[in-house]
């Protein structure tokens, strides 16, 4: 009989003392006219949206701004998972039976204007399915926190095909965006082809 080999545990992350991290919630307030919000201020007018607020993330700190904008000045990143047909539609019945939209999409500025969002695409369409002109969105400035999103997300993905995919994408991107930075064409191609087998 072969012996016996100790299996390994996963370690838990600890969990932090209650109270000890982040902004305590007064100092989270951030003023609109903020130098960290200018941009995104600009843009959100410049697309026709209302600033009604701004904020530090009460953990980490960051800028965040709300604003409501025009549904067609928001499209999902061009790298995420595939548009459920059947979660947007069920999202779209549930918004218009309570008459109210309550859970506003993330997003941050695109890189040619206008703004990308990283969670919040069955949301979006889901709006522009009901008819509507606007939605409630959560801004960060930080264009950087839509790859981490996305990394994030991938975890959400319903099979291996959608979460292969979905990382294709992602590394497509980065790709792009590096080349964009260096001057380099982009590496576009075309999406991975779903095996028949």
């Amino acid at each position: 009989m072969p012996p016996k080999t100790a299996t390994k545990r996963k370690r838990a992350s600890r969990k932090a003392k209650p109270k000890t991290k982040g902004l305590e919630a007064l100092d989270c307030k951030l003023e609109i006219s903020a130098e960290p919000l200018r941009e995104v201020v600009t843009r959100v007018q410049k697309q026709g949206g209302a600033i009604v607020g701004s904020c530090r993330d009460p953990l980490g700190g960051s800028p965040l701004a709300i604003a409501v904008l025009p549904v067609d000045s928001i499209e999902p990143t061009p790298f995420q998972r595939d548009l459920s047909e059947a979660h947007h539609k069920k999202l779209a019945g549930v918004i218009e039976k309570t008459g109210t939209y309550l859970d506003p999409i993330i997003s941050v500025p695109a890189p040619n204007g206008g703004f990308w969002t990283p969670n919040g695409r069955h949301r979006l369409e889901a709006m522009r399915r009901l008819g509507a002109k606007a939605i409630t969105t959560l801004i960060a400035p930080n264009t950087e926190l839509a790859w981490q999103i996305l990394a994030l997300n991938t975890e959400k993905a319903h099979n291996l095909k959608e979460r292969s995919l979905e990382v294709a994408r992602i590394y497509r991107g980065l790709i792009d965006e590096d080349n964009s930075a260096t001057g380099l064409r982009p590496c576009g191609g075309s999406e991975p082809k779903p095996s028949l087998h």
